[in-house]
């Protein structure tokens, strides 16, 4: 644990993370708090819950690299402002909207989301050396994990309990951001302090075979995770067990924590196509199970590699992107990830309708096995004249903070049908 212990010394870390993991929470109960707002609140059907959920999704997905060149162009500190005024309108305006303009309002908020994850992956580059950077980011991967595991959970407490409000989630989203506000955390290293007055570079010259293949593995991933979720339920559903989802979505979550810390510590990284392609072999056994505790048991082994996965993939894009890009670079991270999300669980629940419940795990994992060696083949494709400096890594790392063409350097956050990781890609 020295490596997290030196991570949380470095000044300014701990009070982020803090402040992140609270927006982030809140952030991924919103979608399940407009949901149930819904349902409840306004008395419509599910679909209509769906339908405000997706539209802010949506949104969510656009908005990343939106986002991430508003932060390049002009600093973490004014989009957070804007975007946390922006939530405390809508929020507050959601008791009183009729359900057409909460559809177009939601997607709205989910376009100008308080970009946490944004700020809190570029903050990460910037503050930590290559040798903390690993452990840092399986912090962060770990704090989607937990912001699943609390918020829906709280939602739909309170939901079925005290009221189907959604004013105090939107009033959570909005002290986090204004927290990172706050702190103002640097998105540039001090030797990477030139990249602001440098020009940005062309697109083409970042957005190339390399990070294309991180963001096909962060879509795969995210695919592949929305896709087990689906599959669980339908399983247990099959097999009229479908009350014990949350115990074995539960044990997923923990053991992907577990998994992202061991991972962090470890002392060397792991190529992202090598765990994506692991974690989807071990998500096709997963149809074998039949009952509850054997998808425990399946989930064991899957959980273990989700948070490292998604970890490794937040490494690969912060240094693939030059330092003046690495917003927008992050941004489209986000946005792979909430495409993920949005198109697991109906492709899934596809393969399902066609076949059996076990289809849906042999349809995730293949998925992510698909996305591997996508990622995989990018990866050690090196460009004309040079070699790609992460194609001896699989995109998951290297000593230097972003990768020079003319070095050759030695081998670096919803689970519920609803909500879980869609949110999280907030992550």
């Amino acid at each position: 644990m020295t490596s997290y212990r030196q991570v949380l010394a470095v000044p300014g870390m701990a009070p982020l993370l803090s402040m992140s993991l609270l927006a982030r929470t809140a952030i991924t109960a919103s979608v399940m708090a407009l949901t149930m707002y819904v349902v409840l609140g306004l008395d419509m059907s599910y679909a209509a819950a769906g339908g405000v959920a997706a539209a802010m999704t949506a949104g969510m997905a656009l908005g990343g690299p939106l986002l991430g060149r508003m932060i390049d162009w002009r600093g973490p500190r004014i989009v957070l402002r804007v975007t946390v005024v922006l939530q405390v309108v809508f929020w507050l305006s959601v008791p009183i909207m009729p359900y057409g303009i909460l559809l177009v309002a939601a997607f709205a908020a989910g376009l100008l989301l308080v970009p946490a994850s944004l700020v809190t992956r570029q903050a990460i580059a910037a503050m930590t050396t290559a040798g903390q950077r690993r452990a840092a980011f399986a912090l962060e991967s770990v704090q989607g994990e937990l912001s699943y595991m609390v918020g829906p959970p709280i939602v739909i407490l309170c939901a079925a309990k005290v009221s189907p409000g959604v004013v105090a989630w939107g009033a959570a989203i909005v002290a986090g951001g204004a927290g990172i506000a706050l702190l103002n955390p640097p998105l540039r290293a001090e030797d990477e302090a030139e990249a602001d007055t440098a020009g940005r570079p062309r697109r083409r010259e970042w957005l190339g075979p390399d990070m294309i293949a991180v963001l096909v593995m962060a879509f795969g991933v995210t695919m592949l995770l929305s896709g087990t979720d689906l599959a669980i339920v339908a399983t247990l559903e099959e097999a009229g067990q479908v009350s014990w989802a949350a115990v074995v979505v539960a044990v997923y979550g923990v053991a992907s924590i577990v998994g992202g810390l061991v991972y962090g510590a470890l002392p060397r990284p792991l190529p992202t196509w090598l765990l994506l392609g692991l974690l989807g072999l071990a998500t096709i056994p997963a149809g074998l199970a039949h009952d509850w505790p054997w998808l425990c048991v399946a989930g064991v082994g899957a959980g273990l590699l989700a948070a490292p996965t998604l970890s490794t993939v937040a490494d690969a894009v912060s240094r693939l992107a030059p330092a003046s890009v690495r917003g927008e670079a992050t941004g489209l991270q986000s946005s792979a990830l909430s495409a993920g999300f949005a198109l697991g669980s109906p492709i899934v629940g596809g393969a399902i309708d066609l076949s059996v419940p076990a289809g849906g795990f042999a349809a995730a994992g293949l998925a992510g096995l698909a996305a591997a060696l996508i990622g995989c083949l990018l990866s050690r494709h090196p460009p004309a004249r040079t070699r790609s400096p992460l194609s001896d890594l699989g995109l998951a790392g290297a000593p230097d903070r972003a990768p020079a063409p003319d070095l050759d350097p030695p081998g670096a956050g919803a689970r519920s049908g609803t909500s879980r990781r869609s949110s999280t890609a907030s992550r």
